[in-house]
């Protein structure tokens, strides 16, 4: 029983290295490229924003929740835990986006910054839907 476990657990690190291969190759890279960045002294705000736009970019962020969600029991709650507040976050920022903005009289802004915020998270619903009606698989 232990032999036929370990296989299938083998079997899956293999499955996952191959699959998530570059995923791993770039985590190393951006995590090679703060640390030099750290030590050359530049600004975090920079290190952060080009961490955020390569982590977009190379959908590095979507290997990282597969690799979260991959631990039995907790790791899809853990996903769950995570993305909830990301919609949440979203509005409630929207809100005092329009705050700020009604005081400043941007009302032509509002509605497009208002209008942008629906239309990201229309289409992440819509992305999540689609990609489970079609895996990809």
């Amino acid at each position: 029983m232990e032999l036929i476990l370990s296989q299938k657990l083998t079997m899956s690190k293999t499955v996952f290295f191959r699959n998530y291969k570059k995923h791993i190759i770039i985590w190393l890279l951006i995590a090679i490229f703060i640390a030099v960045a750290l030590k050359l002294g530049i600004d975090e705000k920079i290190i952060v924003f080009v961490t955020l736009i390569l982590g977009l970019f190379t959908q590095l962020f979507v290997g990282l929740g597969a690799l979260i969600a991959m631990i039995p029991f907790i790791g899809p709650l853990i996903i769950k835990v995570l993305a909830i507040p990301f919609f949440w976050l979203l509005n409630g920022l929207g809100y005092f986006v329009s705050i700020i903005a009604i005081k400043k009289g941007y009302s032509g802004e509002l509605m497009k910054s208002r209008v942008l915020t629906l239309a990201l998270l229309v289409g992440i619903v819509v992305g999540y839907i689609i990609g489970h009606i079609i895996p990809l698989r």
